[in-house]
């Protein structure tokens, strides 16, 4: 069965594109709040779990170690935009571990913000891997690979232990083993496993309520997205969708993107998780159905807050003229 469309793009009166998708919002017990299309088929998360691939940055005892500070474990769960303080920030949690990048298996890219990619063309530089957007995550990794005493080689590989704990720890949050069959590589080479999206939603709803894990592993992973909150600018980077809906609810509303049209949450005062999934991979589509599900959470809570969502799930959209010549709109949240 095809999943609906949850989002459209108009030009004048007309739909001119469409893009189908599906929603989880999910509570602790796992119970669905709302929801829209096939929340049971597997998708790969991506970078929407940096948080739950974290967490045994914080269980290992790695981070108490090495001091690392809110800011720093937000940029161990960011997807940054590569900018300067980005990039010192990650060589800055390498250097408390007595590494530099040469220790990074993430590769390297331009950054993603155009802006910021001209200025290091300008300044006559070429990227590092510290200018990879996951750079933060595998400085994480590496932390932990330090305080256990591993082999830092090779950490990105499926059966490095620094993998099988992230692996581990996915596994708790979304109720199911991850299969060989459902693993592929993702764009920084670390694995990334399939699962529903209804346990995604499922993992955050458990970490923000505690219902379902160890108290230790709630504690940890609410470290981690309070320091997000803290940090939206640190877990993405300037103009980023990911620090625009942060900023809208401060401490109140955690959200990450995925490549390919994935985005995940958590609203920890409801004690709810969210994840979503646009069928053809379109950011613009997966940004406007997240503000579209962040209000769903909130409508009868906070009716104020859940209007603001409303309106950040609806984009004018402009020529290079400025002139208004359409919109991207969420047909229905629920």
């Amino acid at each position: 069965m095809a999943n609906p469309v949850l989002v459209e793009v108009t030009r004048g009166t007309m739909v001119e594109s469409a893009h189908r998708g599906a929603f989880a919002l999910v509570d602790g017990a796992g119970a669905l709040v709302a929801s829209a299309g096939d929340v049971e088929r597997p998708v790969f998360p991506r970078s929407a779990i940096k948080v739950f691939q974290a967490i045994p940055l914080i269980e290992t005892g790695a981070a108490a170690a090495f001091q690392l500070t809110p800011a720093e474990l937000a940029l161990a769960c960011a997807s940054h935009s590569g900018e300067e303080g980005h990039v010192r920030q990650a060589a800055a949690i390498l250097a408390k571990a007595g590494l530099d990048a040469s220790a990074l298996e993430c590769g390297c890219h331009w950054p993603f913000d155009a802006p910021v990619a001209r200025d290091l063309a300008r300044r006559g530089e070429t990227p590092t891997p510290l200018h990879n957007n996951c750079s933060g995550k595998h400085a994480g990794f590496l932390c932990t690979a330090v305080h256990r005493g591993e082999d830092l080689t090779g950490y990105v590989g499926r059966d490095h232990p620094v993998q099988l704990r992230a692996r581990a720890a996915i596994e708790d949050l979304v109720g199911q083993a991850l299969t060989i069959d459902a693993c592929g590589i993702d764009g920084c080479s670390i694995p990334t496993f399939a699962a529903p999206l209804r346990g995604f939603a499922h993992g955050f709803a458990k970490l923000v309520s505690g219902h379902g894990i160890s108290a230790q592993r709630a504690a940890a992973g609410r470290s981690l997205i309070d320091a997000c909150m803290a940090h939206p600018w640190e877990m993405s980077g300037t103009g980023r969708y990911c620090e625009t809906l942060m900023r809208a609810a401060p401490g109140r509303v955690f959200a990450k993107t995925g490549a390919e049209g994935v985005f995940c949450g958590a609203l920890p005062d409801l004690g709810l998780g969210f994840a979503l999934k646009i069928d053809d991979g379109a950011t613009r589509a997966s940004e406007a159905l997240a503000a579209a599900v962040i209000a769903t959470a909130l409508r009868d809570e906070d009716a104020a807050l859940a209007k603001i969502f409303d309106g950040l799930a609806r984009r004018t959209l402009r020529n290079w003229e400025k002139t208004e010549v359409g919109e991207i709109r969420v047909t229905t949240p629920a």
